[in-house]
């Protein structure tokens, strides 16, 4: 099995570098996809964000309400931490179960946002950087995912740099 770790920031265009890349035989681990997943309605990761951060993170249908997650999550280094104490070890599980269940000759893609910030490389046999300058992800997330300017701004500031990215990949693109 060939394990490739695929990260950018947030808006560079990893949804679209992963599926191509599944086009062409890879099995797709991705970790957006699997953070969705572990917070559904009736999950426990939704009971411990709920616990975590209350009620008004919920929609009216009792789902998780990312935009008003994100205005929590987001404002500040300690509600960030506590938003990943709960999220990464249910995300690793999860993880773990679906790169198992992999054929062993697979090429496992892993497309994981945060790569490089959980110094995650080494588990890796090759890491992939897909890289959009600051303005041009700013644009996709007004223009396609409809976030605000400021929190646009405020999650690429969250992140790891540009260098610091670079500086993790085997391959940039």
């Amino acid at each position: 099995m060939l394990r490739l770790g695929l990260t950018g920031g947030i808006g560079a265009g990893k949804s679209t570098v992963s599926a191509t890349l599944a086009q062409l035989g890879g099995v797709l681990v991705d970790a957006d996809v699997i953070a969705r997943e572990v917070v559904k309605p009736g999950t426990t990761g939704l009971e411990l964000l709920v616990e975590a951060f209350g009620n008004e993170i919920l929609d009216d249908d009792g789902a998780l309400d990312r935009p008003a997650l994100a205005a929590t999550a987001f404002g500040d280094d300690g509600s960030r931490a506590k938003l990943n104490s709960i999220l990464h070890p249910l995300i690793g599980s999860r993880t773990a179960e679906l790169i198992e269940n992999a054929p062993s000759d697979a090429v496992v893609i892993q497309d994981i946002p945060l790569l490089v910030e959980n110094k995650m490389g080494s588990y890796f046999q090759l890491v992939a950087v897909v890289y959009a300058d600051a303005e041009e992800r700013i644009s996709r997330l007004v223009g396609q995912r409809k976030m605000s300017e400021e929190d646009a701004r405020a999650r690429i500031a969250a992140q790891a740099s540009d260098d610091e990215r670079r500086a993790a990949a085997d391959i940039w693109i």
